[in-house]
């Protein structure tokens, strides 16, 4: 007999369909085999599924690229919230989810726009670079930084952002949970690209969790807390950003594409 499940798509850290990052949001009342979780992720290819599950007063997330499960996503947690308001009924002003990662909690603070409350993951620089690191990027050497997630490239530029066009074949080869590249931003306090080819995505378009990472570091060289981030990928994400002692505040809008159902 087949089980019919909810599943709900939405676009996160972007105010239009079509904009930020697309996220498969699926709740759930009790969970299902990690292999069927991570089969629905490979079904629905997009850089993150997301499952829950109401555990006491919170709820418990997992995430799912295509190719594996991963420790913290910012832009399906920020999805799945929307999905709360919007779809499930949900009241309260914050929702609180245990993960990987530790509690999490989001708050709506108007119709469509909610903040994370995410763990900050101040990166620390290196000397020994990767193999095809550089190489992968088609870069010249520049200072890189690394964190229990991602390496982390600073270049001198937005232009320098923009121009990248990695070999991901060569990327995949650096041991990690993928690779960020970061420079300080004409209108905005700072830009980014995400690769992730290790974890089946060659280019993420909206990546939180990678803003957990950068908005320490560039807090500290453009000495303020409050910073406004975009991730210039070809769908672009909006991000408004603050740290707040050992933690990263990110705000954005969400838009529901889709909901439907799935059979198992």
């Amino acid at each position: 007999m087949k089980t019919t499940l909810p599943v709900y798509k939405a676009d996160a850290f972007t105010n239009k369909l079509f904009g930020g990052n697309p996220a498969a949001v699926c709740p759930l009342q009790e969970w299902l085999p990690t292999e069927v979780m991570q089969k629905l992720a490979a079904e629905n290819n997009l850089s993150e599924t997301v499952f829950f599950v109401k555990e006491g007063e919170h709820y418990h997330i997992r995430w799912f690229t295509p190719g594996t499960e991963v420790k913290l996503c910012g832009h399906a947690t920020l999805a799945s919230a929307h999905i709360f308001y919007t779809e499930l009924g949900y009241t309260n002003d914050t929702i609180l989810f245990n993960s990987l990662s530790g509690i999490l909690k989001v708050t709506r603070s108007e119709p469509g726009r909610y903040t994370l409350d995410f763990p900050a993951n101040p990166p620390q620089p290196i000397d020994e670079i990767p193999a095809g690191m550089f190489e992968g990027l088609g870069i010249a050497p520049c200072p890189v930084f690394k964190t229990s997630f991602d390496y982390m490239v600073v270049l001198p530029s937005q232009q320098d952002v923009e121009a990248l066009a990695p070999d991901f074949k060569t990327l995949a080869q650096v041991e990690a949970r993928g690779v960020i590249a970061t420079a300080k931003g004409n209108e905005a306090d700072f830009v980014s690209r995400c690769f992730y080819p290790q974890s089946g995505i060659d280019e993420d378009p909206v990546t939180g969790s990678a803003h957990t990472i950068m908005v320490p570091y560039w807090a500290k060289e453009l000495n303020k807390t409050f910073l406004k981030a975009v991730q210039i990928s070809k769908r672009k994400g909006f991000l408004e950003c603050e740290l707040k002692a050992d933690r990263v505040l990110m705000s954005g809008n969400v838009v529901t594409y889709l909901k439907g159902e799935y059979y198992l």
